[in-house]
């Protein structure tokens, strides 16, 4: 099947903000006991972080983490995870029905991010506790000292400041789940208070306020408006959370999903430019979509966990290739948006709906999900191309008319590359790609084609076959202009002048 890709050199989507590739480690599952720390693991460093998963957090590259919720963040008392460890009391969390040491508190995280050379979205418990507690953390990471509570940072063992510059404001406050739920009115009064509270102690700091839990919320989008009603001026993000699921395995519609993607976006930036214009402001509202992913896989297997323990096995879905090809589609609509949304954050990084997995006391290895993400955390930082793709196209049962291909363009001004990120949705036929490339000086030529492919939907990697779906390299020989992928595959096409 014939695919032409146009893109001219003039215009563009926008440039991609790094921390799009963010990811998210909550108090959620073992996601950080058994996950990124485990004191008696034979890899872990002195202060109890294992170094395996410390290494592919490096290789992801992700430039910002959101921590530490999540549904936990609404029942979180910061003051409990800091100190010494051995005065640090238990707690209930109520979100996930576990047991909460504290061991691995704000002075570990914050270690735990320099280690792996990542910046902290922290964020307030605005479900059970407010502005009073909002400004006393912020004060304890990042003032200086001669202060309380700064002070008390220094006796931790913390002498200069955390410096964190990017602060959420709770966590989707709009869901009756959530520990404190509030109306838009309530969340959109108590937001705007607590941001223009941390913009009094620095207006640098950035603030992402919640936007609804998901599309299919019966207050969405008036929650938004209301919010930003309240908090336009104040802050500076909304956030968007969405995840993806396919218990019926219909696979030409799970792959259409990021149709969804993009819906869900450009409502949520309507809404934005609605209230802008209402307010007569100035400002353009960024959006931050800091939970995204395929999760559906562990849905039963959670209901059979034993409560109230620490580190229970919570949300870890063993993804498969068809989710990795699902995930590749994501990311193309999160770069598609990178105009108006700067921040994303996979959710989650290590055996909590992740790309790492771990056994505890054992190995750590990467799921299929993890190699899309990689790639396009590598390539994808640069300037989106605004692309339009000759292709055919195909029916699913809830997105309408979708084509065959999942297309995105990135340009590299510096080197002059562009790469080319194709999912071929197609369960038969090969895509034949050209790239018609207006505005670009000579021709382009292709130097390396990566490929995820594999002749199991279902296939996934795991602790005795961790490599059992890996990219490969695809080498062509005198192609001319065209080049061709396979039927439900995931690609990367590098081209250079």
């Amino acid at each position: 099947m014939k695919c032409t890709i146009h893109a001219a050199r003039q215009f563009t989507r926008g440039t991609v903000d790094p921390r799009l590739f963010g990811s998210f480690v909550e108090q959620l599952g073992r996601a950080v006991y058994g996950g990124v720390y485990e004191v008696d693991h034979p890899a872990s460093d002195e202060e109890g972080l294992r170094t395996d998963v410390m290494d592919l957090v490096r290789e992801l590259d992700v430039p910002v983490v959101r921590f530490p919720g999540g549904n936990y963040v609404s029942n979180f008392n910061w003051e409990d995870s800091i100190g010494p460890k051995e005065s640090r009391p238990t707690r209930l969390d109520l979100a996930w029905k576990a047991l909460d040491p504290n061991q691995f508190g704000l002075q570990e995280f914050m270690h735990w991010a320099r280690k792996v050379g990542t910046e902290p979205m922290m964020v307030f418990n605005l479900g059970t506790r407010g502005l009073a507690e909002a400004r006393e953390l912020v004060e304890y990471c990042n003032h200086p000292g001669g202060s309380y509570l700064s002070d008390l940072r220094k006796q931790h063992g913390s002498p200069e400041p955390f410096a964190i510059k990017l602060w959420g404001l709770g966590n989707e406050m709009d869901g009756p789940w959530q520990v404190g739920h509030k109306t838009a009115e309530e969340y959109g009064r108590l937001a705007c208070e607590v941001a223009k509270a941390v913009k009094l102690f620095d207006l640098s700091l950035e603030l992402v306020a919640c936007g609804s839990s998901n599309v299919f919320m019966p207050t969405f989008p008036q929650w938004e408006e209301t919010v930003l009603d309240h908090a336009y001026e104040v802050v500076d993000y909304l956030s968007l959370h969405m995840y993806f699921r396919n218990e019926e395995k219909d696979i030409a519609t799970f792959l259409a999903c990021s149709a969804g993607m993009d819906s869900f976006i450009e409502t949520v930036v309507h809404v934005c430019d609605y209230v802008k214009a209402k307010k007569r402001s100035k400002k353009t509202m960024y959006l931050c979509f800091d939970e995204w992913n395929v999760w559906f896989h562990s849905l039963q297997k959670d209901k059979e966990q034993k409560p109230w323990i620490v580190g229970p096995a919570l949300l870890e879905d063993v993804y498969t290739f068809e989710d990795a090809l699902v995930v590749g589609c994501l990311l193309n609509s999160l770069l598609r948006h990178c105009d108006r949304v700067k921040i994303a954050c996979l959710a989650q990084l290590v055996n909590t709906i992740a790309p790492i997995m771990t056994e505890t006391g054992g190995p750590a290895w990467r799921q299929t999900i993890y190699w899309p993400f990689y790639y396009a955390s590598k390539y994808g930082r640069g300037e989106v191309l605004d692309c339009r793709v000759e292709v055919g196209s195909y029916e699913n049962a809830q997105y309408g008319t979708i084509p065959y291909a999942d297309t995105l363009l990135v340009h590299h001004p510096d080197t002059g590359e562009i790469d080319v990120f194709v999912v071929n949705r197609h369960q038969r036929q090969a895509l034949s790609i050209e790239l018609d490339l207006s505005g670009f000086s000579g021709s382009y030529t292709l130097f390396e084609h990566i490929a995820l492919e594999h002749k199991d939907l279902y296939a996934v990697n795991d602790k005795l076959h961790p490599d059992e779906v890996v990219p490969k390299q695809i080498f062509h020989g005198d192609i001319g202009s065209v080049v061709e992928v396979a039927p439900l595959t995931w690609n990367l096409l590098r081209f250079h002048p």
